[in-house]
């Protein structure tokens, strides 16, 4: 039987890492060290290869450079959020304050500068690998009538795109991260307009908008369902709804 080496053995399993680094000696010292550890290791030199190979392989943590020569970081990083919550580190020069705060607004996890510790990095690779429930990592959410990609935020209905706004999309995007879930109106108000006003109208206007145009009958929905008094819940595949 393989023995795995400390940290695989300690989180008692073997996870995939992806490293994007533009520079082969790092790609190559991360390598090394990665797979000395246990861990399975993904390789991407640059941002396009970053996020196709996240979208094909779904590794369970990224290590990720902000210098990249195609996009930057932050970029990267964007991508990934709009349809993934895997743990993002970034391992990056730049050492200013603004820059470290932008990557975590942006979504990061954490924030390491170069020159590192590989011993440092090693355990916060493994305080973002620690298990998290409601973690949702599928880029593509396909219904009989339409399709949603998180990753290109984009909705095609009938073979062509459908055109939604920026905050129609927020709150296609959030409740399509979290099929089947009970998705409170305060949870709408809160992540799509950041307020905290329960009692606003401002949810079922939009809601009702996005049901013209995606529902094959919106005053008989069945993948947008209000749930009276509790919130609304996306159905991929499909349901029996009363009108909103």
């Amino acid at each position: 039987m393989t023995q795995l080496a400390p940290d695989a053995a300690r989180l008692g399993l073997v996870n995939t890492v992806l490293v994007v680094d533009d520079e082969p000696p790092i790609l190559h010292t991360m390598e090394a060290n990665l797979h000395a550890r246990g861990y399975d290791v993904l390789l991407a030199a640059n941002g396009s290869q970053a996020i196709a190979m996240a979208t094909r392989r779904h590794p369970d943590a990224i290590v990720l450079d902000l210098g990249l020569p195609d996009m930057d970081g932050i970029e990267v990083i964007h991508g990934l959020r709009g349809w993934t919550n895997v743990p993002i580190i970034v391992l990056s020069a730049r050492t200013a304050e603004a820059q470290k705060v932008a990557a975590l607004d942006a979504g990061a996890n954490d924030y390491v500068t170069k020159p590192f510790g590989m011993a440092e990095l090693m355990a916060r690779l493994r305080v973002a690998l620690r298990p998290a429930p409601g973690t949702n990592d599928v880029a593509l959410v396909e219904t009989a009538d339409f399709t949603i990609d998180l990753g290109a935020k984009r909705v095609r209905k009938g073979g062509r795109d459908v055109r939604l706004t920026a905050t129609e999309w927020d709150v296609v995007g959030l409740l399509a991260r979290n099929p089947g879930r009970l998705i409170t109106q305060r949870q709408l108000l809160e992540e799509v307009w950041g307020l905290r006003d329960s009692r606003s109208g401002v949810v079922r206007v939009f809601l009702a908008t996005v049901r013209r145009k995606l529902e094959p009958d919106p005053a008989h929905p069945k993948y947008f369902l209000t749930e009276p008094g509790s919130g609304i819940r996306f159905v991929p595949e499909g349901a029996s709804g009363g009108e909103d």
